[in-house]
């Protein structure tokens, strides 16, 4: 049995979860998340924990059967306490800036980048140390938007410049050896 899938889930106080087929909506202090879950996975809710199960040991039930359960745990997570991912940006001359809800990123092209923030994504920005924060409440729109912010510039191996994720290490190489002047 999967580990992960047959752990039940805690419903906080506060937080209300419906299931209408295969369809969640969980509603929480920080917003409302609904998703539609695979028909061959069923999903109990009982009093304050929600549990889901499989119908075969087939490989491809064994698989959705953790997925579903993650999923519904990241919904239930994102209402209440929100998630977040914050990006370094390093080099000379790089910058962000926050204007309305979109980003103004200058990452050494010969113009500015904007981003709009997606739906649902709040940007907190320190442009005294070249840090983005990427807020909301669900765990793929925050990693999607993380990543398409980094793709702009990912950091480099000769200098470590680019826009990368503060947990993130970059493994440097050395550059060009000078002339040493013998031939």
């Amino acid at each position: 049995m999967s580990r992960i899938g047959k752990l039940p889930i805690k419903i906080p106080s506060g937080v209300d979860c419906k299931l209408a087929g295969h369809h969640l909506t969980v509603k929480g202090p920080k917003g409302q998340l609904e998703r539609d879950l695979h028909p061959n996975m069923s999903i109990a809710i009982e009093s304050a924990e929600i549990r889901v199960t499989r119908p075969t040991d087939e490989r491809q039930d064994r698989a959705l059967h953790g997925l579903t359960r993650a999923l519904i745990n990241n919904m239930v997570c994102g209402v209440t306490t929100g998630f977040s991912r914050k990006l370094n940006i390093v080099g000379v001359g790089y910058k962000v800036d926050l204007k309305a809800n979109n980003l103004v990123l200058s990452l050494g092209f010969s113009h500015p980048v904007e981003y709009p923030a997606p739906k649902g994504i709040e940007f907190e920005v320190d442009s005294k140390n070249n840090t983005i924060v990427v807020k909301g409440i669900n765990k793929e729109v925050v990693g999607q938007t993380a990543a398409e912010i980094r793709g702009f510039r990912p950091p480099e191996p000769y200098k470590g410049k680019g826009v990368m994720y503060s947990d993130e290490r970059i493994i440097r190489k050395a550059g060009k050896a000078a002339a040493s002047g013998g031939k």
